[in-house]
């Protein structure tokens, strides 16, 4: 029975009465990592099967790129559906799927005998499973870490970095020794292992409402203190208020009434006919968890400028990593050494995610300016590439892009948890739908950037289409912050009301008074103790 309970206590949800910043957090952040690796890793490293696939298909460059654009986009497009799917029946579970549906549309596609049929077993089966896999796990990462989340997120993401820095060269070689349908089915047998990933994903619960006794018996007593009875009077009802820091709740009931405001009258049926609702407490306000998918998200204009910051971007992330490699041999490189342009970048991107996540760890800094001077350089290397000569002037411009292309994907999803966007809070439903939106660019953009080769016969121009897709990005990025600004002005609360302290604005009687909205000549304040005025019945 022991190893049984211990074996429970560590598949168990931990509950926590604050963000732990720590303890299984580590090992998630392991797994995602992996995670990394065997996803975006993957898709990345999808370049060095790019010129394969065009001769043995006798397919054009726009064809075989829809490949790798079905598969962004279902992963993208179907990320609500993984955020319902989590918060209702868990992270670890839906993972596990994801992983086993990855490995499968992989090792399918290497008995595929054309392009369409891996646009179902790569595109559509393969791109389900890792919407399933890495979404809930970006979310849950999340759940474990508050103050060193960029850090860890920037350091955790690498893994698609070291995975295309590894992947590249020895996919090159692998499909050169067995051909590239079995070096497919090799890859499909290692991302099975995301199932191994998504087991170690354990659920955990935080209740900051269970606090410490200390706390408690400290606040029951700070509550004691600033504890105030308003007695309402006119002609005909005897009405009064008890507010508390609970919250407040007006109840049209004489007995039984829970610790909030209690409203007594000498005829409780008539009161119930100017029944008010009050401002409840934050205590009770439903909670983010049990919402599957909270949409009022897109009726805020900040959360709406940073989708389509995530839209117009995406359509400078995957594209360089596919034809880069293409490039490379137009440019007349060899074939063996334009393996290790892909090597370059990736390594270089590494290097800017460990950066970003130094520098957004800093405190206090305005992450959303910092993320739109990353994009801006981005958008600047990518117009570099069209003009690079040689070897050597390819790597430098791989490498310039990597470093800034992994101080952009490295925190562009985890800067949801930022106020300034949507916080954490509403992070789970903000991802999925972010992810959601930016479907539609991962669709098109592969697609569009062939087409363009095909009309152009030049590489150059789908790096000049991703970098205006870029310039796009910039400029709604930086509306965000200003958004944001304007909609708290016009959200505020009136003067009469101080939010200074969530306790002392209950002692101003203008409280009650802008909350109930009561006429000033049909109540009038009075705050004598209740014992003058007896009981009401």
């Amino acid at each position: 029975m022991a190893p049984l309970a211990k074996m429970r206590s560590c598949t168990s949800a931990k509950v926590y009465t604050k963000v732990p910043d720590g303890g299984w957090g580590w090992v998630v952040a392991v797994a995602f990592f992996f995670l990394e690796v065997l996803t975006y890793g993957i898709i990345k490293s999808f370049g060095v099967f790019f010129n394969d696939l065009v001769l043995y298909f006798d397919e054009s460059n726009s064809r075989v790129s829809w490949i790798l654009s079905i598969c962004t986009f279902v992963m993208t497009f179907t990320a609500p559906l993984s955020t319902v799917l989590s918060n209702r029946f868990g992270h670890r579970p839906i993972v596990m799927i994801g992983g086993f549906l990855v490995g499968l549309g992989m090792i399918a596609s290497s008995f595929a005998s054309g392009v369409v049929e891996m646009y179902i077993t790569i595109g559509i089966i393969s791109g389900f499973g890792y919407c399933l896999s890495f979404l809930p796990t970006v979310s849950i990462l999340a759940l474990y870490f508050d103050k060193k989340l960029s850090l860890v997120a920037a350091i955790a993401s690498t893994g698609e970095c070291v995975a295309v820095f590894v992947f590249a060269p020895a996919f090159t070689i692998l499909k050169d020794l067995v051909g590239w349908r079995h070096c497919l089915l090799i890859v499909g047998a290692l991302q099975l292992n995301i199932m191994v990933c998504g087991a170690l994903l354990r659920p955990i619960i935080i209740k900051k409402e269970n606090a410490s006794k200390s706390e408690k018996e400290e606040k029951s007593s700070q509550v004691d203190n600033l504890e105030t009875k308003y007695i309402l009077e006119n002609e005909q009802t005897c009405t009064s208020f008890n507010s508390v820091d609970s919250g407040v709740v007006l109840s049209t009931s004489c007995p039984n009434i829970p610790a909030s405001i209690v409203v007594q009258g000498n005829e409780c049926e008539s009161a119930k006919e100017n029944t008010q609702m009050l401002p409840a407490s934050e205590d009770s306000k439903t909670k983010p968890g049990n919402t599957l998918l909270d949409l009022s998200l897109l009726k805020e204009l900040n959360f709406i400028c940073y989708a389509l910051f995530g839209l117009f971007a995406t359509v400078g992330f995957f594209a360089p990593q596919l034809y880069v490699i293409a490039l490379a041999v137009s440019l007349g490189i060899d074939k063996d050494k334009s393996s290790y342009v892909l090597s370059t970048m990736a390594a270089a991107e590494l290097v800017g995610r460990i950066s970003a996540g130094l520098i957004h760890n800093k405190k206090p800094i305005r992450k959303v300016y910092i993320e739109l001077i990353c994009v801006l350089l981005l958008c600047v290397s990518l117009l570099s590439f069209p003009s690079a000569s040689g070897f050597w002037g390819l790597m430098v411009c791989s490498g310039v892009f990597g470093f800034m292309l992994g101080t952009v994907a490295g925190t562009h999803i985890p800067l949801l948890a930022e106020d300034d966007v949507v916080g954490i809070e509403k992070m789970s439903s903000a991802a999925g739908v972010y992810v959601f939106i930016q479907s539609f660019a991962g669709l098109a953009a592969p697609p569009l950037s062939g087409l363009l080769i095909d009309k152009t016969q030049n590489y150059g121009s789908a790096f000049y289409f991703c970098a205006g897709g870029m310039a796009i990005a910039a400029l709604f990025l930086a509306l965000v912050r200003p958004c944001k600004a304007g909609v708290c002005k016009r959200g505020k609360q009136p003067e009469s009301v101080d939010h200074k302290d969530p306790l002392d604005h209950k002692q101003d009687p203008n409280y009650l008074k802008a909350v109930v909205n009561v006429p000033d000549d049909f109540l009038e304040f009075d705050l004598k103790p209740d014992h003058e005025y007896g009981s009401c019945v």
